[in-house]
């Protein structure tokens, strides 16, 4: 052999092994260049190698101890025990603790973080304040209005239909105020905030992360919990009762327009019969919930934000995750509290 054995040259010095008689030894005195691929090629062709100075004796020994041992390695049967699924059970479950955990000890952060600002209100960051306030707030205003719109329609349309049979068709009117100021006007409000806002909070901290803007802020002594969380925190508290009595007034005209057409029960009528039914704690069970419904979802969104990686795929499932997670604990929440509100008589 001579010359360049190289990545180069590989297809002529297989060419010319392959004429040579077989097993005949392999003489290198006169190569000189030698790179990985060329020693790659000659320590697999299972000829004896000779003449190789010392440079190509290293790198020749060298690949020859990284080339694979013995065949493949043999196929494995999958035996599915009884207790396979038990485990996966408890990874799932150990999972879910941990997961867990993370959760309440960022919760705890944030406590802390709010304990701080109230001891040290300049600390607060207006400008920030005030720019999620109209992402959350005056921008959901009109997808808010048109629900809480249809939602009394639909309730007033359906209950019209049921009430009639009995002759109570003036009943409608304590049906869709119970309905949209109790229950329904916060819930679904809380429910479009959900996936609204807590799925931005995710991808846009999601995407600091990603860029690295997170890890910045910690070398230059920032804290981004005060930076990033608790502008939205506090902004998203502020304005969902706002946007949950937006659903309420508007739930309300949605009612009493189909209570008008469909029963004939004029404005007049329905504002007497809703003054004298329903009482305004109705509406305060509502609102009450609010603040809550507010911190969960974001805390859900922002804490869902800080966990992705530095993928896109990892953007994307805290963002949906975010959406999800949100919107249950807000239907657990709204749960409990009914029966809190049940069990006190309110």
């Amino acid at each position: 052999m001579s010359g360049r054995v190289t990545l180069s040259t590989l297809d002529e010095v297989r060419a010319r092994i392959a004429r040579s008689q077989a097993g005949a030894p392999v003489d290198l005195s006169a190569v000189t260049r030698l790179d990985t691929a060329g020693a790659w090629l000659l320590a697999s062709s299972g000829r004896p190698l000779r003449g190789a100075n010392d440079a190509q004796g290293l790198l020749l020994r060298t690949v020859q101890e990284s080339l694979p041992t013995g065949g493949a390695p043999p196929s494995r049967k999958v035996h599915h025990r009884a207790g396979d699924w038990l485990a996966q059970v408890g990874i799932a479950v150990g999972a879910v603790v941990s997961a867990t955990g993370r959760s309440l000890g960022f919760v705890g952060l944030v406590m802390a973080g709010l304990a701080s600002l109230l001891l040290h209100p300049r600390r607060l960051r207006l400008t920030a304040l005030v720019h999620h306030m109209q992402e959350v707030g005056l921008n959901a205003v009109p997808i808010v209005a048109l629900m809480g719109f249809l939602i009394g329609v639909v309730l007033a349309f359906q209950g019209a239909a049921q009430l009639r049979q009995f002759g109570a068709e003036v009943f409608v009117v304590d049906l869709i105020a119970v309905s949209i100021l109790r229950e329904l006007g916060i819930l679904l409000t809380a429910i479009i905030v959900a996936g609204r806002s807590a799925s931005a909070f995710t991808a846009a901290i999601g995407s600091m992360k990603m860029r690295e803007e997170i890890d910045a802020m910690r070398v230059l002594g920032l804290d981004p919990l005060a930076l990033l969380v608790l502008p939205r925190l506090l902004a998203l508290v502020i304005v969902l009762p706002i946007l949950g009595f937006v659903a309420d007034l508007s739930g309300l005209i949605g009612g009493g327009l189909m209570a008008w057409t469909q029963l004939g029960i004029s404005p007049s009528q329905f504002r007497t019969q809703l003054l004298a039914d329903v009482g305004a704690e109705q509406a305060l069970v509502g609102l009450s919930k609010a603040p809550v419904f507010a911190a969960i979802i974001a805390l859900v969104g922002c804490h869902q934000g800080l966990q992705v990686k530095g993928d896109a795929e990892s953007l994307g499932m805290h963002t949906s995750r975010a959406v999800v997670i949100a919107i249950f604990l807000v239907i657990v929440m709204d749960a409990l509290f009914s029966v809190f509100f049940a069990v006190w008589g309110v």
